[in-house]
């Protein structure tokens, strides 16, 4: 098992995971930036610039089954106090493989630095671009631990049914060759749940990120 988060998520993409033995792992946060929470099947990651023992007794505190500890409102919430950081939610956390060829679709490229998806996605990704479909849009950028991570937008109303689906799929055509594609969920958006998973994206685990104030 790799010892940094990048090396923990680039073998999650590729189907390898933490020993699912009910056990924490605390490594470093990848940059200033991120810090938060990855709980694969029985086993999480926590991934900040703190004291590890800190973790490990504020674990033991949570009165809730050692498996669900790390996800916890009374563990978050003390990660929160004691960083200083926000959320917004926990997410389900999604990765597909790049695809070759074109996108599905046509898309056009949006170059306006301050068009509103690109300003939300640059509050997390670097490196982001916006891509515009008739009725939505799908944004890319390099994210936690330099991952590439996929967003998708479809217009309220939209007459075009399985665009969701059509525009998470372009993302696996728009990262590089061979590299993953990450996508975040709300546990309760089931369909943008759906989508993703119809376009190919497969769970891998919870995170809850913990961003800046």
């Amino acid at each position: 098992m790799g010892q940094t988060l990048a090396e923990l998520l680039d073998a999650a993409a590729e189907g390898r995971f933490p020993p699912a033995d009910g056990g924490t792992t605390v490594v470093p946060q990848p940059g200033p930036r991120d810090a938060g929470v990855v709980a694969f099947t029985a086993h999480s990651v926590v991934f900040v610039d703190d004291d590890p023992d800190w973790v490990y007794d504020t674990l033991r505190t949570i009165d809730s089954d050692p498996l669900a500890a790390t996800m916890h409102p009374r563990f978050l919430a003390a990660l929160l106090d004691r960083t200083g950081r926000v959320m917004d939610t926990v997410d389900l956390l999604t990765v597909a493989p790049a695809r070759t060829g074109p996108p599905p679709l046509p898309l056009r490229e949006l170059t306006d630095p301050d068009h509103p998806r690109a300003v939300r996605a640059r509050r997390h990704r670097d490196d982001v671009r916006v891509w515009a479909a008739d009725g939505g849009i799908v944004a890319l950028g390099r994210g936690v631990a330099g991952r590439w991570e996929a967003a998708v937008e479809v217009d309220p109303g939209t007459p075009h049914p399985g665009l969701g689906r059509a525009l998470a799929v372009a993302a696996r055509h728009l990262v590089p060759p061979g590299q993953p594609v990450w996508a975040q969920q709300a546990a309760g958006n089931a369909r943008s749940v759906r989508a993703f998973q119809a376009a190919g994206f497969r769970p891998v685990g919870a995170e809850a990120l913990l961003a800046a104030p």
